[in-house]
């Protein structure tokens, strides 16, 4: 029965895994430009992208795991559960967190940045007359690389050597809960330990301001983005009225031939309206064609077609998304109260908190749930991506910056390959981030022990097992400060939470850092939701460039209004007739001059 138990719960994670792979692939290829595809760019993002969710999402298998020893009715360990079962379950769950951990951090640390420096590296031209051959570029890309290779030896050395903290006040490490996390230590996995606590804290500090923000942003523009005119409609009027522009353009130009003062003031201001008219028309015939998925390849166009089907639901999508959000939010900020206000050792541990003291919905509903596997795991993955698209949001958003400036733009179509090796970078890091935030804030009671329950009453001997039929209010959850002989013998903490606690007791440091970083998650999302809700996000198909915002927003959004028939249109491709506006425009014009 365990084993079969055991299976199935893996099986799970393999078909979730699968699906990760999927959605990695996606994301990399609608968010690559196409012309500029390279297959070792999309490779190594996809790889990097699927091992960093793989490692976020192990959690609910964990907590599966180490939940199936136990009886939550009863309170007792299961008949098959001995110690060394138990041991072998954990160790199995060590060796596959500790490879995708080093993974992450190869992958981050050395594997993307050769890859950005093999695209760098690359010369068509000396390419084509032989001149550069496949070593000389690879011996190119790996002399920039030392650096970062250098910089991971130096990471683990320093986390080798570097003494745990030694400052242990308050008297409750002498707790079974501690000292099971500060002596089951080897130097390799202390290395490995403040490695991953290093990237953790770096993450988190990027995780507050591109996760919240598109937290914040993304069911925002979900409710905003109602359909205006489709896109075949946009491109068949902009080729009429362009058209009609460049007509007026060329009766103009002749009536000033022959004429040796050239054209009056009137009709001279009219020529220059119109050639700025003809920029801003331009302009859009190209935004009407990238919402079209025109040149952008099959998969693009065929995403443009899903999201003009399901354009209708983005209302009702887009709420309870900003239902899920705000209800989240609510969540940490309740357990960072909790931590702040009643963690047993604060800041020497990183706010290990032995108990919940304040309730937590979030964490209510994923123990309960986690009673029946994978309803938990459902809930998990769909919190899980959430987070993740709120990180691809917050990146389009506000791009990658280095302070004030902005180096690349994300967007769907249009992403340079160092941009996307880039963000792939940038997303590893706020995945780890994630990872501490579910884990720790939205619902620590679960991550730590799931729905593990302990029959609290007395002993007559430590081997015994507590016999709670008749004492049902006995039976209590497990904590981390369960300091009864009884929830020692039967509560197991999953081997995350056990990592994760290692890393903030050991180096409080980045336990403080980490902890405090959650309170500025929760004030950029207040924040940038307030302000989204006066300010529609320009997320939606026909998002303008940087330089185009000013004058095209209002040309285009302004005179573009609601259509019954946008997303048939943009559905089977075929635009309503021109509706006319170049005329309304010619009309605009002369009405201004005149005035």
């Amino acid at each position: 029965m365990a084993l079969i138990q055991s299976t199935l719960i893996w099986v799970v994670y393999a078909v979730v895994v699968v699906l990760v792979v999927a959605i990695a692939s996606i994301f990399v290829y609608l968010y690559q430009a196409p012309n500029e595809r390279s297959a070792t760019v999309t490779i190594v993002s996809i790889f990097t992208l699927t091992s960093l969710l793989a490692t976020v999402l192990l959690l609910p298998v964990d907590v599966a795991l180490v939940s199936s020893t136990t009886s939550s009715k009863h309170g007792i360990r299961k008949d098959w559960a001995t110690q060394n079962q138990v041991d072998n379950i954990k160790l199995t769950l060590r060796i596959v967190y500790y490879t995708l951990f080093s993974l992450d951090a190869l992958l981050c640390l050395v594997v993307v940045p050769f890859t950005y420096f093999w695209h760098e590296e690359y010369d068509e031209v000396a390419s084509e007359e032989g001149q550069q051959t496949i070593g000389s570029r690879f011996w190119g890309a790996f002399r920039y690389t030392i650096a970062f290779i250098a910089l991971v030896i130096i990471i683990f050395l320093v986390g080798f050597f570097v003494p745990i903290a030694k400052d242990r006040k308050g008297g409750h490490y002498d707790l079974d809960f501690f000292k099971h996390i500060i002596e089951d230590q080897n130097h390799g996995e202390r290395a490995l330990t403040f490695a991953l606590g290093l990237l953790i804290t770096i993450g988190t500090l990027i995780y507050a301001l591109y996760t919240a923000a598109g937290f914040a942003l993304l069911p925002v523009a979900l409710i905003k983005s109602a359909p205006a005119i489709s896109a075949p409609t946009l491109s068949a009027n902009t080729a009429s009225e362009l058209e009609q522009n460049r007509e007026r353009q060329r009766q103009l130009e002749m009536r000033s031939e022959g004429r040796e003062d050239g054209l009056p003031a009137k009709d001279r201001r009219e020529l220059d309206a119109l050639v700025r008219e003809e920029r801003t028309l331009v302009r859009r015939e190209r935004l009407a064609a990238e919402a079209s998925g025109e040149g952008q390849g099959w998969l693009l166009r065929a995403w443009t077609k899903i999201e003009a089907v399901f354009r209708p639901l983005k209302l009702i999508g887009g709420i309870l998304l900003l239902l899920v959000a705000v209800f989240v939010w609510v969540c940490m900020l309740l357990t960072f109260i909790d931590k702040a206000k009643n963690s047993i050792c604060k800041s020497h541990c990183g706010y290990v908190l032995g108990h919940n003291k304040i309730f937590n919905p979030m964490n209510w509903i994923f123990v309960k749930s986690a009673k029946i596997f994978p309803i938990d795991y459902v809930i998990f993955l769909l919190l899980v991506l959430f987070f993740f698209f709120s990180s691809v949001v917050g990146m389009a958003s506000i791009g990658i910056r280095f302070l004030w400036l902005r180096i690349f733009q994300i967007r769907k179509g249009r992403t340079s390959p160092q941009a996307l090796l880039l963000a792939t970078i940038l997303l590893t890091l706020m995945a780890l981030a994630i990872q501490y935030s579910v884990a720790m804030l939205v619902a620590p009671q679960y991550a730590h022990y799931g729905p593990q329950t302990f029959c609290d009453r007395p002993l007559r001997h430590p081997d015994d097992q507590p016999d709670c039929t008749n004492h049902r209010k006995a039976i209590k959850p497990c904590s981390e400060v369960s300091t009864s002989q009884a929830a020692a013998n039967v509560c197991t903490a999953s081997v995350l939470s056990t990592f994760i606690d290692s890393i903030t007791i050991d180096f409080s440091f980045f336990g403080d850092v980490t902890f405090w970083a959650q309170i500025a998650f929760l004030a950029v999302y207040f924040v940038i939701f307030l302000l989204s809700l006066f300010r529609t996000p320009k997320l939606n198909a026909y998002q303008l460039d940087q330089d185009l915002e000013e004058d095209e927003e209002e040309g285009l959004l302004a005179s573009t209004g609601r259509r019954f028939g946008a997303t048939w249109q943009d559905i089977t491709g075929k635009a309503r007739k021109p509706t006319g506006g170049a005329v309304r425009g010619r009309e605009t014009i002369d009405r201004d001059d005149e005035e």
